[in-house]
């Protein structure tokens, strides 16, 4: 199944930064794990989105919730389910 997760900061910036790092490595964890597609920033950095591949729902939130940004409620996460019915060949490389 295939989950869009866009990510809401919900403090400042500046209450955010000092968790950047374990954040960064909890998306490579799941990126080399091949559950997380492409992950990429919001500009302005209000947030993030995660496109990710996992068996369902219940799996997305397990992995979630490892997560700095939501173990310490500094952002919302949004989950929307997905079904690609077209994808870009330059996407697929």
């Amino acid at each position: 199944m295939l989950f869009l997760i866009t990510i809401e900061y919900k403090v400042e910036l500046a209450q955010v930064e000092p968790y950047f790092e374990p954040h960064i490595a909890f998306v490579k964890r799941y990126v080399e794990a091949g559950n997380f597609l492409l992950t990429g920033k919001k500009i302005p950095r209000t947030g993030g989105l995660i496109l990710a591949q996992v068996e369902s729902r219940e799996k997305l939130i397990t992995l979630l919730n490892e997560d700095p940004f939501m173990e310490l409620d500094l952002a919302d996460f949004e989950i929307t389910e997905i079904q690609l019915s077209q994808v870009s060949p330059e996407l697929l490389g």
